[in-house]
């Protein structure tokens, strides 16, 4: 999903207000785990006893989003998994989207790890410690049907709408468009259903989800699918290899023992063993 800070300032309706972090419910138990150890089964250090503190960026659906008042989604999913495993809860902070890129909320130890659909770029290797690739992703061309757009060809010239920081926007830049730049995925969608924008580039599972409404189905379709050769993994501090072994037992089992699938179909859609990227670092 997402890559390095826009130079810009057309940014467009924050749905997230994020100058801090900000604690979100997670998943699992409300104790705080205040007295608990700070290491899990396996001698995973973590930074606050009982729990597994995860960063992410909201919204993100259907990877993590706020539903019933509960952070959900295909990656929530997944990391409770880990939590699990590793006899702990997980708890989930929002945080800004640029601390991904530099790991500064994983270095300064507010989180042990980093899970918001985010996409394995070299850059970010610099930073971070990926996990095994989990997600193999596209973006997806999706414009309003009155458009007349058929294809990415026909975006020229027309207002193009990309979420700040992705790797959707880059590529958008990378091929002589101008995007304007929304703040969260949610701004996105919701520029292009008010007409601030004729169409988006955006992760395509995020599309899948989007469209499973009738009436965006009914009004907005996918005209392009670009096959940008992205893969998502989480990310932990440099160097903490227990907890980044951890977690890719976790990817491999789950795909190995039918739970990824059914993960996937709950949170995403018709199971595509394609988006099931191997499970290699």
């Amino acid at each position: 999903m997402n890559t390095v800070l826009g130079r810009r300032s057309r940014m467009l309706a924050a749905t997230t207000a994020t100058a801090g972090l900000l604690l979100v419910a997670g998943c699992s138990s409300d104790d705080d785990g205040g007295g608990a150890s700070k290491t899990a089964a396996g001698g995973v250090e973590l930074v606050k006893g009982g729990q597994l503190t995860v960063c992410t960026h909201l919204p993100y659906p259907p990877f993590q989003s706020e539903i019933d008042g509960k952070v959900q989604g295909f990656d929530v999913s997944l990391v409770d998994l880990a939590a699990k495993n590793l006899g702990v809860k997980q708890e989930i902070l929002d945080t800004p989207f640029e601390n991904f890129k530099t790991g500064a909320f994983l270095n300064a130890d507010q989180c042990d790890l980093g899970a918001a659909g985010m996409t394995i770029t070299e850059e970010r290797k610099k930073n971070v410690d990926f996990s095994d690739p989990y997600f193999a992703a596209t973006q997806a061309v999706l414009v309003d049907k009155k458009s007349g757009i058929t294809s990415f060809a026909g975006l020229k010239g027309k207002k193009v709408g990309a979420q700040a920081q992705t790797t959707g926007e880059d590529y958008a830049k990378g091929k002589d468009l101008d995007p304007i730049s929304f703040e969260s995925s949610d701004a996105v969608l919701n520029g292009l259903r008010t007409g601030q924008v004729e169409a988006v580039i955006i992760d395509y599972p995020v599309v899948q989800g989007w469209l499973k409404t009738p009436a965006n189905a009914d009004a907005f379709k996918v005209v392009d699918n670009l096959n940008t050769g992205e893969q998502y993994g989480f990310t932990v501090k440099k160097g903490n290899t227990k907890l980044l072994a951890a977690l890719n037992k976790v990817i491999t089992d789950a795909k190995a023992d039918g739970t990824y699938k059914k993960l996937y179909e709950k949170w995403i859609g018709p199971y595509d063993e394609s988006a099931a990227a191997p499970s290699a670092s």
